[in-house]
Order: structure tokens, then sequence, then C-alpha cells
């Protein structure tokens, strides 16, 4: 239901910063058609270079209260790999996928690409698409769950580009909802840990997959303060938040339909925080030596977190993790991410359709309990605990 005047008046909160009409008020979903004339696909970013590597890693911690050194800590992961993050050439690949399906669909939606922390910027795809002529845009993350990392400050990188560019008076943005259990997300990780399970008993003849095999759901670790905040709290999701709720959720669906009764863990990667401040636990690399002691043979690395190989997939799991499980003598297999799977590529197409057409809220496919996700965020949802609210599309402010 959209919220009266007065009732945004009584929460104190304000409207839907440059939406559209259908969507400036804050229904919780949104079951009006839009006349979106493009899509905005808004990622991360990554260096494409070694001399890109330093300046990337500055744009990503900035602002972070992370010490000066911690660049130059992460930068060997980079450099490992030539100086390049995989995730440009997987966006150039992904933009490229979406707009083959919108096409399939005779979808006359132009797709435009811009990132948070490296080119190309946000920033240059709001003035690219202001150039061609559109107004009405519709914003895809590449960023599934909810969290301040992955929703709010994707929110607020929209919000800063339409600042920066001047165009905050000219183009109208709303974003699709958060996708951790759409049906095209969940399909690709069903497939995963079927065919990985099958892999565990191919490479460990005898082995009791029951008893000694494990799958470990692995997602970036966040602050336990922003994971806390992450979802609107009047929902009561508990210790880790919406955050930890959603991929409890979607790894139970995955594992009910793949998991051949294989006991599982959700753990977490990517800690880049300072020791003083609490992140989520149990970390994923801990998680293997515990196994290793309990009798486990092997572990499913499970990326349930990403849509892609991140760099964090290429070097937390598949360098550090598996050199972790090396050590102490389990065998370790990750399953596939999303990437352009053809399931996952039709599922945000059918994101983007949802919001065109004004799909009813009972018609939308979630594959768990807590879905479908709000098309406008909640007050107050996914705050970052140290810096506070800022200006965030997409969401009723603060």
């Amino acid at each position: 239901m959209t919220p009266t005047a007065a009732e945004q008046a009584s929460t104190g909160t304000t409207g839907v910063l440059a939406a559209t009409d259908a969507a400036s008020t804050g229904p919780e979903h949104v079951e009006e058609p839009v006349a979106y004339d493009a899509i905005v696909l808004a990622s991360f970013g990554g260096p494409e270079g070694q001399d890109d590597v330093i300046p990337f890693l500055r744009n990503v911690t900035r602002g972070r209260g992370i010490p000066d050194e911690r660049p130059e800590e992460v930068a060997h992961h980079y450099r490992a790999f030539g100086g390049v993050s995989p995730i440009n050439a997987q966006n150039r690949a992904l933009k490229a996928a979406i707009e083959a399906e919108l096409d399939r669909r005779g979808i006359g939606l132009p797709v435009y690409w811009g990132n948070r922390n490296w080119g190309p910027m946000l920033a240059d795809a709001l003035r690219e698409a202001a150039a061609a002529g559109h107004r009405s845009l519709l914003g895809i993350a590449t960023s599934a769950y909810s969290s301040y990392s992955s929703c709010r400050q994707y929110r607020e990188d929209f919000a800063r580009a339409l600042e920066e560019t001047g165009l905050a008076g000219t183009l109208r943005i709303d974003k699709v909802r958060q996708y951790f259990d759409h049906p095209g997300f969940v399909a690709p990780f069903v497939a995963g840990v079927r065919e990985g399970l099958d892999e565990v008993a191919e490479r460990l003849p005898g082995v009791e997959l029951q008893r000694e095999a494990r799958v470990l759901f692995t997602t970036h670790s966040i602050p336990t303060a922003d994971a806390a905040r992450s979802g609107p709290a009047s929902r009561g999701f508990g210790e880790g938040g919406a955050y930890a709720a959603q991929h409890r959720a979607v790894a139970g669906v995955v594992m009910e339909r793949a998991g051949r009764g294989v006991p599982w863990e959700l753990v977490y990667q990517s800690h880049s925080g300072p020791p003083s401040q609490p992140w989520l636990e149990p970390d994923v690399n801990d998680a293997i030596r515990r196994l290793a002691g309990e009798g486990v043979r092997a572990v499913l690395l499970v990326p349930l977190g990403f849509v892609s190989d991140h760099m964090e997939v290429k070097w937390d799991l598949d360098t550090e993790a598996t050199t972790t499980a090396e050590e102490v003598g389990v065998l370790a297999l990750r399953t596939p991410t999303p990437g352009i799977d053809p399931a996952y590529v039709s599922g945000l197409v059918d994101l983007v359709l949802e919001r065109r057409d004004g799909v009813p809220t009972a018609e939308r496919p979630a594959e768990t309990a807590l879905g479908p996700w709000y098309d406008v965020c909640r007050p107050g949802c996914c705050e970052n605990a140290r810096l506070g609210f800022r200006p965030a599309i997409a969401g009723l402010q603060p």
C-alpha cells in the first residue's frame, strides 16, 4: 500500500529520490506499468592492468576507515592475475547476454553499464543515456542480497552520479528488487551443487557423502553492525539481519533440491576491516580446518553470495581456501557462479519486465518465504553503521 504524506511525516520519511511517478511515494511493490526507456547495469568495477591496481583499491577503500597499508596488502591478489580483475570482462559479457535476451524477446530497451570504483564509471553511463534522449531508467545491480555494500551503496551510487552529472532533474531512476531468491539466480546453484557432489563421489570412490562431505555456502563477510541493519528491523531477522537470513534461506532451497542429505553450513570470506571491528563469521578457512578435524574428506564450496567469478572468488576461494584444504588433506571443489548462465540472464530480464509491466506481487516468483523482496527499500534499510544515511534512490528516505 502506498503511504500517504501524513504517514510519511509520522515516520520521519520523505518520498523516493529521483523515482518514477509509480514509485515516488514508496510502495513496497510497484504494481503500475512504467514506460522505462533504458536499463542501467551497475557493478563494482575492477582494474584492467598493473598500473590500475593501487588507484582502484584506493577508490574501493575511500571513506571506510581502512588502514593505508591495506590496499598494498590486497594488491598482490590482483597482481597474481596480471593486475586484471575478471569482473569487467564478466560485465561486458553479461551486458551482451542481457542485450541478446532482450532482442530475442523483442524488447527495445538499450543497456548502459557503469561501475562504482573503476571505469566505465556510473556517472559516464548516465551521461551517455541522457545524451541519447533517455529519461526513465531501470537499474540492475550485480548483487543479489540486502546489505549496505550490496544494495544501499548502489542506490547511493546512483544518487551521487545524478548529482555529479547535474542530471538529478532530468533522469528518473528506479531499481529492480534484490533477486537473491529469484528462480533465475537460484537455478545455477542447484545445478552446481548437484554436479559438484557427483564430482566428489567420482574423485573419492567409496566416500560416504552424508558423513564425509560438507557443502560450504560462502559469501562476503560484512561488519556485524551493518549486517544487523540489513533489511527492515521490524521483520526480526535475528543475528546477521536480512543479509544472513537471505543466504540461509536460499542455501536451504538449494540443498533441498540437490543436496542428497549432505550437511551444509553458511560461511564467510574476504574479511577486509580492521581487527577491532567484528565481522560475520565463521571464516571459510577456519571452517575447513575444523571439518578436517571432524573427519570430513571433501568440501564443496558454493559461492552463493556472488553473481560471477569476482576476485574474491578467484583468490579467496580458488587460491586461499583451496590451499587451506590441501594443507589439511581435504578435497575442495568449487561450483560455478551464475555468470551468464541462461537462467540467470533470463531472470534479470524477467525482473525488468516485472517493473515495466507492473506485475502484481502475488504473481512474482520467489523461491523462499522472504520474497519477493521490495521494489522500494523500506525506511532505514541497510544503513552503514559508521557513515549513517546518505542520499539514495529507490528507497524511502532516509
